[in-house]
């Protein structure tokens, strides 16, 4: 005969206490999501849940609950989680301003062409004293800081490039004349204001005002340093 403890294992027994309301259920179920990073399924709530709850329940109640709003419960798979609402999602949405650095080339490139425009590339690598690769041109003028001007009208009939409208806005400027200085392009973060450390110096940009310094079409000794 089984004894009076073998009888009580094999009847379950009710819970000691009575679930929570059912408006309690559901706050319980929206702070564990809430608080999850994941979705959550009925076994992980219920495991969760005081004894007597019915998270299938509470779930069907806080979808409904939830529609229309600015978070949403859904499914996936066979868990749950909160979501923003679809319809709401260009709210979190952020808009950033890249700041691309110019390389030494660049800047160096970008210079020959603002106080010397317009010019070729063969004049620009007469200036610099070496080559002025594709990549260098194309940057720039991607940025839409320098665009191709009038062709030269010299055998070839090689083309030029001039600053943009955009160059200028950028600095500030009513026109070319007014071209920043050397210390305006390092606050502006395009030249780096540590000393070269590869052998190359960089551009030096007049100050001053200097008619003579746009278009000329002389020595552009003052363009480098001689350090």
């Amino acid at each position: 005969m089984p004894s009076p403890a073998d009888t009580d294992d094999a009847v379950p027994r009710a819970p000691d206490f009575p679930p929570p309301p059912l408006d309690q259920q559901q706050r319980m179920v929206e702070a564990v999501l809430f608080a999850s990073a994941q979705p959550l399924t009925v076994r992980d709530l219920a495991a969760r849940l005081p004894a007597g709850c019915d998270p299938a329940e509470v779930l069907a109640g806080l979808r409904r609950h939830y529609q229309g709003r600015g978070v949403v419960l859904e499914r996936v798979g066979d868990g749950y989680v909160f979501r923003t609402a679809p319809d709401l999602s260009f709210l979190m949405q952020t808009e950033t301003v890249e700041q691309r650095r110019l390389s030494r080339a660049a800047v160096e490139t970008l210079a020959i062409i603002a106080y010397h425009q317009p010019v070729t590339r063969a004049e620009i690598e007469e200036i610099r004293g070496v080559a002025v690769s594709r990549g260098t041109l194309d940057q720039l003028i991607e940025m839409e800081w320098v665009r191709m001007g009038r062709r030269r009208m010299t055998p070839g009939r090689p083309a030029t490039f001039v600053v943009t409208e955009a160059f200028l806005d950028h600095f500030g400027l009513e026109s070319a004349r007014d071209l920043p200085g050397l210390s305006e392009l390092r606050a502006a973060g395009l030249l780096d204001s540590r000393p070269p450390d590869d052998g190359m110096s960089l551009p030096v940009i007049p100050d001053g005002d200097d008619d003579d310094a746009i278009g000329h079409d002389g020595p552009a000794d003052d363009l480098f340093d001689d350090d």
